[in-house]
């Protein structure tokens, strides 16, 4: 799939902005997201966002009072994309537990679900700030809690759903970090020994033809 455009005046679906307005409260936070995944939080300053949109500082302080706001917007943003996304799959419904990770692996292939990108940032960027540090932590507790519900939906013992999720989720925030260069035809391959592994079950086939369909949107074969 192409790239979304990082501001909405070079998206030729977003209706044309007028008067005065080049750059709305979102195109800051698009580019500073951009920034930050690129360059880490350092390098997200007024100024140089400013000159990469080829807009006027002072429009800046339209949408923000201070730095401080936009980075606590991006902090939003990733929990709303990334915390609220995951747990949202992990309660979705389904009738066995390996269709129930096939959703939650729904966040490995759509980023409008779990940007991977973005969460490595945030994590870089708790290495150096302890109240994103406290927020990460809460945030890694909320998904693994959403996880450790999820398999105890399909009876299994709490002690042994807490497992099972911290091994899921844990490994595939791994499995990402490491950047494999994998297509997508091989993930899909891989994808019923892997459910086995983390559920001990047989996924049905209707369940992986169903998983292809949707991650074959967003990866490459």
């Amino acid at each position: 799939m192409s790239p979304k455009p990082v501001l909405r005046r070079d998206d030729p679906e977003a209706e044309p902005l007028v008067g005065n307005i080049k750059v709305t409260r979102d195109d800051w936070l698009n580019v500073a997201m951009d920034v930050l995944i690129s360059d880490g939080v350092e390098r997200v300053k007024v100024l140089a966002l400013a000159e990469r949109m080829a807009v006027s500082r002072s429009s800046f302080y339209w949408y923000f009072k201070t730095r401080q706001d936009l980075l606590d917007a991006l902090l939003k943003s990733w929990e709303q994309t990334n915390t609220a996304g995951l747990v949202g799959q992990a309660g979705a419904p389904a009738k066995t537990v390996t269709a129930a990770v096939l959703n939650v692996w729904r966040c490995t292939a759509n980023p409008d679900l779990f940007n991977t990108s973005l969460d490595f940032a945030v994590r870089d960027w708790a290495r150096r700030s302890g109240p994103v540090r406290n927020l990460l932590d809460r945030s890694d507790a909320r998904r693994v809690e959403a996880l450790t519900e999820m398999f105890q939906r399909y009876d299994f013992p709490e002690v042994e759903a807490q497992a099972r999720a911290k091994a899921l989720y844990y490994m595939q925030l791994g499995y990402d970090m490491a950047g494999l260069n994998e297509s997508g035809s091989y993930r899909l391959a891989m994808t019923s020994e892997y459910l086995k592994v983390f559920t001990g079950c047989e996924p049905e086939p209707g369940e992986l033809e169903e998983f292809s369909s949707y991650s074959l949107q967003f990866w490459d074969p």
